[in-house]
């Protein structure tokens, strides 16, 4: 019986802080526009600017950098675990999965670098 709880916590434990994320996401994104409902009920003029959804600066490059460590780390941590699969074979000879987060984030950080050139010429 005790051992079912360590698999549910490690497995539950990402869903939950995906929850708590978007839950908060979704309160600020309510009380924005509870507050923008506010303003143009009083006839305050909004500007345009207050209609726009605030965006991140270089959100590609923090997701790339992002990717890239997760991806190296998941390389690093593979090669450095002892032990067996049920197969025989090393645990260490799953280190390739860590190349789908790095490649995505090496792909994020070329998209960034890309739209940034096109920025400076035009």
């Amino acid at each position: 019986m005790e051992y079912v709880f360590i698999p549910l916590i490690v497995m539950g434990a990402p869903v939950m802080i995906t929850f708590i994320v978007l839950r908060y996401s979704h309160r600020r994104t309510q009380a924005r526009y509870n507050t923008l409902l506010q303003l143009a009920d009083k006839g305050v003029e909004l500007p345009p600017q207050l209609l726009l959804e605030p965006g991140v600066t270089y959100c590609e490059r923090r997701r790339a950098l992002v990717l890239i460590g997760g991806g190296l780390g998941l390389i690093a941590m593979f090669l450095s675990l002892p032990g067996q699969l049920d197969s025989g074979l090393g645990i260490n000879r799953l280190w390739g999965i860590g190349l789908l987060p790095l490649m995505t984030g090496l792909g994020y950080l070329a998209s960034w670098w890309l739209n940034r050139r096109g920025d400076l010429r035009g």
